[in-house]
């Protein structure tokens, strides 16, 4: 079936980009092909962070069916990720319990994007339902330099089985709201 205007292909060389665990062992997204992937840039000292909590749920619940949530950690907005991998990775079990995979901190907006990065953008430009994040983050000076930017911390990206980005969702929208639940099902269907 071909992709709906809303699913965009990822390049199939996204699963050979190297990747660092937040141990700091190499890694690649190769070793999830198959899996629904929920790709979220995250931080310690967010008002958002308590999103964690939901991230975990979700993974909790759904990893047996394919879902991986995979972390990564960005200190882009309002250096609300100051801390070094081994205090992230500490913050993150000792305060959620987080189970999911971490990854070592990367930057996910400006000219040294990583290049995960710059393929998840690529194939779905922007969040959808973002104005009222966008309208958010105004009302407190901050503005992506452009629309196709991540806006803030805890931005998601869901990429099916097969590597089509099926859907970018804006900061704002947690772990357990209906239309990101209703996404990663959808994906674990198919």
């Amino acid at each position: 079936m071909p992709p709906s205007p809303n699913e965009k292909s990822l390049p199939m060389a996204i699963y050979d980009i190297p990747l660092s665990r937040i141990d700091g062992s190499p890694a690649k997204l190769g070793e999830y092909r198959g899996k629904v992937l929920l790709v979220v840039n995250v931080a310690s000292e967010c008002g958002l962070t308590p999103q964690y909590e939901g991230l975990q749920n979700l993974y909790a619940a759904k990893r047996a069916r394919g879902l991986e949530i995979l972390g990564f950690p960005a200190n882009n907005f309002g250096a609300q990720e100051p801390g070094s991998e081994a205090e992230i990775a500490a913050f993150c079990s000792t305060n959620y319990g987080v189970e999911f995979p971490m990854f070592a901190k990367i930057s996910v907006v400006g000219s040294d994007r990583h290049p995960l990065y710059d393929a998840l953008v690529a194939a779905q430009p922007e969040a959808v339902d973002a104005d009222a994040m966008r309208k958010s983050l105004a009302e407190y000076g901050e503005t992506p330099e452009s629309r196709t930017d991540v806006m803030w911390n805890f931005e998601k990206f869901l990429v099916a089985r097969d590597g089509r980005v099926i859907q970018r969702f804006a900061p704002d929208v947690t772990p357990e709201d209906p239309r990101l639940v209703k996404a990663v099902d959808d994906a674990l269907k198919g």
